[in-house]
């Protein structure tokens, strides 16, 4: 029943990945979760494996339906999984870090008569190592996982010269299911290096989105003032309601504890819903503060502990994975506003006074396309004082052994513009640093742009820093192998389709700073003020390279940069 559910929500698949669809399969999930534990669990074979080497290698095959199982050993908390395990010959391999467990015995409990069972092994390397960030549409220089799928970014936090980003992650297969909190950290926002899963499903649920941040007052009692704790608050999906729960860890973000009166948070009788989520925690003057996305918007809580929480108020019209920070305007330290904004990118300014968020102007939207679930970066030390933030972008990688990525990061800024305070976002300064600038042109027209583009074509990554003013002309076009890269309609006041109108509402120019990795394409329009995202376009067989479109439209600047790989 289960499997037959899942087949008819397939868009959750290693392509383009399709949100509405990703939520259906949420749902389906969530609704046969109960049916499987009571077949799986209350009989079932076990499998005993000594551990003597790193690595637990598990074969995947997309042609059996997922089963249930269970991995338990002395001194870990059994972790309940739905697995896909080849009958035969697997599609893929993944894998499962069990170095923690050398010299124990690990348990598979099972369904009886499950095939495939006696395939898994050990090993001291992951499957495929020397492929891995070679494969033919892995990204170049957007953060992927090595095996599995993942969504939201979670607990982003700085920590003694280490950036942790955590994420929604199924470790056992390319599509959603099994959420776990992968692991990440990285000296400079862009090369990346991958550690063992960090929060796993347990007796209470599934691990959904939340966030982190540095207790160095040991408000939480879980660390010292000479070892703060990590504390992480994150949503626990128990196959009936979502909970919130935290965790703590002292030993940089490496292992957590569960706290062991989880869940902290269970409002199911205030409000009467099961959609309660992506808890994101901050501190305010004396205390912290949660902001939690509860039915129709976020939900504002209070503690002193970071264990006990009072519900404060509620703001309506956001959806998930909320975020809450002040930025100074126009970079005026004395003149600051709150940004409150929800998965979809639309954000409200206001104020905000430790319970309660009062709007001044909004809903606005400060990026387009793919962006999902963006988060920023706690902890980031003053002297820096960036406001960074990551996102997931919805854009599928077929054929590969993992799926989703994220994008570049960015910082966020407020600036004012003749509509108002607007949030601008820019790739951080540090992408600088991938970038060689292979040539550099101006005032070109559109025939000499096209011929100065052609070797370009079949650039593997590329930057392209451009500004177009029209002439004789209501619209000017870049693309790429037909795809539109920036598709500027001056009448319609219209950027790639989504509303914009240029500071200077006379202008008949238009700068855009293009980012174009194997799967997809970040553009950032007049320093940030429009930003949006999409999937790259890969036709089979020739391809068309890059072309200037419109009525006598002149390219004023151009430059072209290769970007280097983050993987070594």
């Amino acid at each position: 029943m289960f499997s037959n559910t899942l087949a008819r929500t397939a868009p959750c698949g290693p392509g383009f990945i399709n949100h509405t669809a990703m939520k259906n399969c949420k749902k389906a999930l969530l609704l046969a979760l109960p049916l499987l534990c009571a077949a799986y669990d209350a009989t079932g074979a076990q499998r005993l494996i000594e551990i003597t080497d790193k690595y637990l290698h598990i074969p995947v095959s997309h042609s059996c339906d997922r089963v249930r199982i269970s991995l338990s050993a002395d001194g870990m908390e059994a972790m309940p999984v739905n697995v896909r395990i080849a009958a035969g010959a697997p599609d893929y391999w993944v894998f499962k870090d069990v170095s923690a467990l050398k010299g124990k015995i690990l348990t598979i409990t099972y369904p009886d008569g499950l095939k495939g069972i006696d395939s898994i092994r050990q090993a001291s390397v992951i499957p495929d190592a020397d492929i891995i960030y070679k494969e033919t549409n892995r990204p170049q220089y957007h953060f992927t996982t090595r095996r599995g799928w993942i969504n939201d970014p979670n607990g982003l936090i700085y920590l003694d010269g280490e950036y942790h980003l955590f994420y929604q992650h199924n470790p056992y297969e390319r599509d959603w299911e099994n959420m776990h909190w992968g692991h990440a950290v990285s000296p400079d926002l862009l090369h990346w290096t991958e550690l063992p899963t960090a929060l796993h499903p347990d007796s209470i649920g599934t691990m959904f989105s939340g966030s982190a941040v540095m207790d160095y007052g040991n408000d939480s009692g879980f660390g010292t003032t000479d070892t703060p704790a990590m504390v992480v608050a994150y949503t626990a999906e128990t196959g009936e309601r979502q909970v919130q729960c935290i965790a703590y860890s002292l030993d940089h973000g490496r292992t957590f504890t569960k706290y062991a009166a989880n869940p902290v948070i269970d409002s199911k009788e205030k409000w009467n819903s099961r959609d309660t989520r992506d808890p994101k925690l901050l501190r305010y003057g004396d205390h912290w503060v949660m902001v939690l996305n509860e039915r129709d918007g976020h939900s504002f809580y209070t503690s002193t502990n970071l264990r006990d929480w009072t519900y404060k108020s509620h703001i309506v019209g956001f959806w998930e994975c909320p975020d809450l920070f002040e930025l100074p305007v126009d970079g005026d330290p004395a003149n600051t506003m709150w940004v409150l904004y929800g998965a979809s990118g639309t954000y409200m300014l206001g104020d905000f006074d430790g319970e309660r968020f009062t709007p001044r102007s909004g809903k606005h939207c400060y990026a387009r396309g793919t962006l999902y679930a963006a988060q920023t970066f706690s902890n980031i030390p003053a002297a820096d004082g960036r406001r960074i933030q990551m996102a997931w972008s919805r854009i599928g990688h077929p054929g590969m052994n993992f799926n989703g990525m994220m994008l570049l990061p960015t910082e966020l800024s407020l600036r004012t513009t003749k509509d108002g305070v607007r949030l601008v976002s820019v790739p951080v300064k540090e992408v600088e640093g991938l970038c060689t600038s292979v040539g550099k042109w101006s005032d070109l027209s559109q025939s000499e742009a096209n011929a100065v583009m052609e070797p370009f074509a079949s650039a593997d990554r590329l930057r392209i820093r451009a500004t177009l003013k029209l002439s004789h002309a209501t619209d000017g076009r870049i693309t790429l192998a037909g795809q539109n890269l920036l598709d500027y309609d001056l009448n319609g006041n219209t950027v790639n389709g989504w509303f914009y109108s240029p500071q200077d509402p006379t202008s008949t120019e238009i700068s855009a700073d293009i980012y174009i990795d194997r799967t997809s394409v970040e553009v950032f329009v007049d320093g940030g003020l429009h930003s949006f995202s999409m999937p790259r376009h890969l036709p089979a067989g020739k391809r068309e390279g890059f072309l200037f479109h419109g009525n006598n439209v002149t390219v004023r600047s151009l430059e072209v940069f290769d970007v280097a790989s983050v993987w070594k």
